[in-house]
């Protein structure tokens, strides 16, 4: 693509640029993004709602995590999915803040940094629960050499994408050069475009693991007990992180879909609306997020503390005796099931110890 052909990809006139020039940086955005400028009509409840949802997500989350602690059970999955609900009720507040202030081109950096950066975190939960998988259907694999550096790799790229996709954004708000911010939207489709592979990556992981002939060696089935007495199987776990996955890739896709195309902020697409911005971001990272939380992937996902090689999972390897007989879930669908009266007691049960639980976060 020629220089010459750049200028009207930006959407600004020599005017626009001189004006923009004489008012300082940084500058505000001059195309239309996904939710558009925030309004306080519009907006503001909107991002309330967000919020308040997002506050019980974070409030359910550290009260697992909490309980867990003090029973021993180790499970640091749900402290990330409570940093990343704190992560989306930041943002959802500084969009209202954006609303109050439209013409704050600081404000509307931290805000779109805000709503770009939260999302990783779900993507990191979804390859640690697919790796696990992996191990489970296939231990001898899943646990060899070149399988976990590539899984390191994974998540220092997803770390180094949304870096890079940070550093452009926030730089596109400080110079009005054609070049840099072609370069600039050059960094940011690569980025996204990333993203959203690393998004995918958990569905082909997953279904090939669980497809796959089992070959010689046994599975390493892992998970504790559902409370609710909810299935157990490695096929219901896959199951759900292949859902969840799907989800997160609609998302990550529709994002990088509108990326590609540049319009000005006076005449927006309708995939640059408000509902589409609300749905493809927040919307479906609360079905993810409550999905895990209220099946309780803190048991289901739960593997033993210092895990390192085949059988591991199940107990057969060097795991001390304590860990083995930890409740882990010895085989894929053999438990029997619990009486009525039974599952009446122990839902009556985990229900009070969780409402203590958030009784004390209240407090």
């Amino acid at each position: 693509m020629s220089s010459s052909s750049r200028p009207s990809q930006g959407g600004m006139s020599p005017e626009m640029i001189a004006q923009l020039k004489a008012q300082g940086p940084p500058y505000p955005p001059t195309g239309a993004g996904l939710g558009g400028r925030p309004t306080v009509g519009v907006d503001v409840p909107i991002s309330s709602v967000f919020i308040a949802i997002f506050v019980v997500s974070a409030a359910l989350n550290m009260a697992i995590l909490q309980r867990n602690r003090r029973r021993g059970h180790k499970f640091v999955l749900s402290g990330l999915l409570f940093g990343f609900s704190m992560a989306r009720i930041t943002a959802n507040v500084m969009r209202i803040v954006w609303a109050t202030r439209p013409n704050n081109a600081s404000i509307a950096i931290a805000a779109n940094v805000l709503t770009n950066a939260g999302v990783v975190l779900l993507f990191v939960v979804n390859l640690i629960l697919v790796q696990r998988l992996l191990r489970a259907y296939h231990p001898h694999l899943g646990w060899s050499r070149p399988v976990g550096i590539a899984f390191r790799f994974l998540y220092f790229s997803i770390a180094a994408a949304i870096i890079m996709v940070i550093v452009a954004v926030v730089y596109s708000f400080y110079t009005l050069d054609v070049t840099a911010r072609h370069r600039i939207r050059e960094v940011q489709l690569t980025g996204t475009v990333f993203l959203t592979v690393l998004a995918f990556l958990p569905i082909p992981i997953g279904l090939t693991a669980g497809l796959a002939p089992a070959g010689r060696h046994p599975r390493d089935p892992f998970g504790q007990s559902h409370p609710q007495g909810r299935a157990r199987s490695l096929r219901f776990k896959l199951d759900l992180v292949v859902a969840t996955s799907a989800l997160l890739t609609l998302g990550a896709a529709f994002r990088a879909g509108t990326a590609f195309y540049q319009r000005s902020a006076a005449n927006p697409a309708w995939f640059h609306s408000k509902p589409c911005y609300y749905c493809f971001n927040y919307l479906i990272e609360i079905v993810c997020v409550f999905s895990y939380t209220l099946l309780r992937f803190d048991r289901l996902f739960h593997v033993p503390d210092g895990s390192s090689a085949p059988g591991d999972y199940a107990g057969r390897g060097d795991l001390s005796q304590a860990e083995k007989a930890g409740g882990l879930e010895e085989t894929l669908d053999s438990e029997r099931p619990m009486t009525v009266a039974k599952q009446h007691e122990h839902d009556s049960a985990w229900d009070a110890q969780l409402r203590n639980e958030l009784g004390r976060q209240a407090v």
